[in-house]
């Protein structure tokens, strides 16, 4: 990133150009993060590590309120702890990197390095539930994970990434299944509401669901080339962990009985999903209620000026923190107004706040919308109500603005040669009839090259016959290209 008193932010491939290096060239210059030394590897630096703050914060306050808490469980997980879960251990096996040896001696166990931690907590609720008033167990926890991943990129799929994964046990079924729904709710409320990013909410296809569950639910995102992103994911296990580590309760009618369990979680790969459908070829565009900060005051004018200008602004500052505004504020001397104003609006800030000595006299401050880049001039005594309803309103705009291009970008297919017009050439979602075998789903993938997303709860239209085989269609599926 170039700095200087005349020299402004480098430019920033258009998406149109390149996507993918767009993507990489925004991530880069708004200091989001390093490369690190381990392949696949990412360090996240102070503004990259801010944001999944304000994520955490958000989720965290949902997870308690539903009567969540959290813990913590180890890295490590025996060898043997995935072999009590057939399905779950061929889902994970080819990206466990495995830790054979310690102090210098070979452990007699190979150890796993935490690729999900429904093993390790398993083994714990079996010695932690003996009776239906210790249900239900209702824990989250907030972690790194490991996946030994063949094809990385930053935030999206690394090899270790941040997330977090909750973990229930209850003692009905019913019980288990109305919690998975409610996480996905609570997931869809945060993605919409406050990262801004419209969502299809389904059910994942048997092939897709996680390894293990009974059945997995989503939410998928499109990113402004057209792609899926999977947001959030909910997981009814039934009783297939509860079973395999034999996590048993004694009833009110005094017998034994399995307990129902659940796994849900988002990751760090939101981060991905905010800038990839916010970002611009100016760069980042952070939505208020996400945005570790919201406003970014800049004094302007002569340098005779420059005391009387700053000591106004940092006044202004006060007052909007005091607001609970999330404000700051750049009076560094040695950079131009012109390159500030480029620096945030690659940053995201959503609005900029301009004052200087010709906005003092005339007793007014200039907001600038960094979603609109309209500018309006404010009277200083209607500041303070004035911009909390700003922000608000840019929230929403940009939740209109990425829903119109998902809808805009969604297609109905009734054949294979629509299907793949829309995933390739129209590069956006395609929804189509599929009669519920694998191999019509692998059809799909082979000559589209696209994946299901979810079967919708609400789709848009009903469709009665396979796009692949022709025959009756048992579901309307989302189908795109996917990161």
């Amino acid at each position: 990133m170039a700095k200087g008193n005349d020299q402004y932010v480098q430019n920033i491939t258009p998406q149109s150009e390149d996507f993918s290096r767009w993507y990489i060239d925004v991530i880069q210059k708004a200091d989001l993060m390093d490369y690190a030394p381990v392949r696949g590897c990412i360090v996240f630096k102070p503004d990259g590590y801010e944001l999944w703050e304000a994520c955490q914060r958000e989720l965290d306050r949902r997870f308690k309120e539903t009567g969540h808490r959290n813990a913590y469980f180890p890295l490590f997980i025996p060898e043997s702890f995935f072999e009590k879960e057939k399905e779950h251990v061929e889902g994970f096996n080819p990206e466990l990197p495995w830790v054979t040896e310690a102090g210098g001696e070979k452990l007699e166990e190979r150890l796993a390095v935490r690729p999900t931690s429904e093993t390790v907590i398993g083994h714990m609720y079996a010695r932690w539930i003996q009776s239906y008033r210790d249900l239900p167990v209702k824990i989250n926890q907030w972690a790194n994970v490991v996946r030994w991943e063949k094809r990385t990129l930053p935030f999206l799929r690394t090899s270790e990434f941040l997330w977090q994964e909750g973990h229930t046990a209850h003692a009905t079924a019913e019980e288990a299944e109305s919690e998975t729904r409610m996480i996905l709710d609570l997931y869809t409320d945060f993605v919409e509401g406050v990262l801004a990013i419209p969502v299809y909410r389904g059910q994942k296809t048997p092939s897709e669901k996680f390894a293990g569950a009974v059945h997995t639910y989503s939410i998928e995102a499109m990113m402004k080339d057209g792609k899926a992103l999977q947001a959030g994911t909910s997981h009814y296990m039934g009783q297939n962990f509860a079973k395999g580590f034999d996590i048993q309760y004694l009833d009110r009618d005094n017998t034994l009985k399995h307990v129902f369990t659940t796994s849900w979680g988002v990751s760090t790969r939101i981060l991905g999903a905010i800038i990839m459908v916010h970002g611009d070829d100016r760069g980042l565009a952070l939505p208020p209620l996400i945005a570790p900060k919201q406003v970014v005051i800049i004094p302007i004018g002569p340098k005779k000026e420059r005391d009387r200008v700053v000591a106004h602004a940092a006044a202004l500052h006060q007052q909007l923190a005091d607001r609970n505004i999330r404000v700051t504020m750049d009076d560094r001397e040695d950079l131009s107004p012109g390159w500030k104003f480029n620096e945030y609006e690659m940053r995201g800030i959503p609005v900029r706040l301009e004052i200087g000595p010709r906005d003092m006299e005339k007793g007014q401050v200039v907001l600038v919308r960094r979603d609109t880049g309209e500018k309006l001039f404010v009277p200083e005594g209607e500041l303070t109500e004035r911009l909390p309803r700003l922000l608000e309103e840019i929230q929403h705009n940009m939740f209109d603005k990425a829903k119109k291009f998902r809808d805009d970008h969604s297609h109905v297919a009734h054949s294979m040669e629509e299907l793949t017009h829309i995933v390739r050439d129209q590069k956006g979602f395609a929804l189509a009839g599929w009669c519920g075998d694998e191999v019509c789903e692998k059809a799909v993938k082979e000559q589209a090259g696209a994946t299901s997303r979810n079967i919708p709860f609400d789709p848009p239209e009903t469709l009665s016959t396979c796009v692949s085989c022709g025959k009756s269609a048992a579901h309307s599926v989302w189908f795109a290209k996917a990161y």
